[in-house]
């Protein structure tokens, strides 16, 4: 099976189609508005620290991702995803009345629903996927998203640039209010058939314990969802250095958006090879070999020379992405319907959040350690990670049960 025919069966798939063209939309939007907010608050108060509150507002609900993940299992996806959407397209609006100092507080209250939200969309739409789409499709389906996201970031911060100088920030809200709800009505034309979810009988606590315990149970799962939160902890540390990798290349400071660019290229490409891959390989060997290739790149990021710098980015590109699509699809094939929604909250908390933490830490060593010795300690750990996920039990049932029928007899 080619890579492009793979490609093609999961845009043909109606629902895989749709949900993937809902995921570009809203991403959009939501790529504009992460860059458009920050330099909204600096202009309106010249405070980068108030600038940075930003991003923390939109992530720290990540931490409540367990807790979160509960309302994606206590309702039906499809009309929880159009509520969702509808609800930060209204929201989103409001924006429109922030012209100063004095409205800031309602731009880092919509920001924060904004990260809630966010977190309830990606479990109950992984949850949609996986019931919807054919299992042998999901590793196809999760790259192809990760394309389209890496896509959204290279394109929408320019749209969102653009829309921010010529109309300001209450622009870039409409911008994204306009995303949500092409989202909103691509999910209305979604025709499934979900069962109505069993009633509750667990309170709020113990339904997210359960949802914790099944991910820490799982052999396959736990070490999967604990290398990519360390990936993701020295990817944040290693993102934090750029501009002082700039700095012993030589180049000014905007040549960093030339790196990010290749690393997004190479995101892009292993997105499109990704299910294949996942066949061939096994969600752990591929996350191995993508945190492998990870480690070698973070640690030649020390050498200041041009081409190793963009073979570096380009690697980043391709390694990291691989580690995160085959903990997610793994997730999403390992895990029962009525826990989805709960078990994939809990592996994105425990996968983004180090991240968080890598680039605060970042910013915080490299003024007190040159970055060419953080970067060869953190390509070790990453190594060690790699080393250590390679250990763990074969996953070669996982990978036969990917293949569908016509993989196991093409003729």
């Amino acid at each position: 099976m080619t890579t492009r025919w793979t490609a093609v069966r999961v845009l043909r798939d109606r629902t895989a189609g749709r949900c993937l063209t809902a995921v570009v939309v809203s991403g959009f939007g939501t790529s504009a508005l992460w860059l458009a907010s920050g330099v909204w608050v600096k202009d309106l108060t010249g405070s980068d620290g108030l600038a940075a509150l930003c991003l923390l507002a939109m992530w720290a609900p990540t931490l409540a991702g367990p807790l979160l993940g509960t309302l994606a299992d206590r309702h039906r996806r499809r009309p929880l995803l159009i509520t969702l959407s509808l609800l930060m397209t209204a929201l989103l609006l409001t924006l429109c009345a922030v012209d100063g100092p004095g409205e800031l507080w309602l731009l880092y209250a919509v920001l924060f629903v904004y990260g809630a939200a966010g977190t309830v969309h990606d479990a109950a739409e992984s949850a949609l996927v996986a019931g919807a789409v054919d299992g042998s499709l999901l590793g196809d389906f999760n790259g192809l998203r990760m394309t389209a996201n890496e896509g959204m970031k290279l394109l929408a911060p320019l749209a969102g640039a653009g829309l921010y100088t010529a109309y300001g920030g209450p622009g870039v809200a409409v911008l994204d209010a306009a995303s949500f709800l092409a989202a909103a009505l691509v999910y209305l034309s979604l025709r499934l058939r979900e069962d109505r979810p069993a009633p509750r009988r667990k309170d709020g606590r113990s339904a997210t314990a359960e949802g914790v315990r099944r991910l820490w149970a799982d052999p396959v799962l736990r070490p999967l969802v604990l290398a990519g939160g360390v990936t993701m902890l020295c990817a944040g540390v290693s993102g934090a250095l750029t501009y002082a990798v700039v700095e012993d290349l030589g180049h000014p400071p905007a040549y960093a958006g030339v790196l990010y660019a290749v690393q997004g290229a190479g995101s892009v490409a292993v997105g499109l090879l990704s299910g294949p891959a996942l066949r061939r390989l096994g969600a752990r060997r591929f996350a191995v070999c993508g945190i492998a290739l990870l480690a070698v790149a973070v640690a030649l990021r020390a050498v200041p020379y041009d081409p190793v710098a963009w073979a570096c980015s380009a690697a980043i590109g391709v390694g990291l992405p691989a580690a995160l699509i085959a903990a997610l699809t793994s997730v999403q094939r390992r895990t029962p319907g009525p826990l989805l929604g709960r078990v994939t909250a809990t592996a994105n908390t425990l996968v983004f959040t180090p991240n968080v933490i890598g680039l605060a830490a970042g910013a915080a060593l490299v003024v007190l350690l040159d970055q060419r010795v953080q970067l060869v300690v953190l390509g070790v750990v990453l190594g060690v990670t790699a080393a250590v996920l390679a250990g763990q039990r074969p996953d070669s049932a996982d990978r036969t049960a990917a293949r569908s029928a016509s993989d196991a007899s093409p003729a």
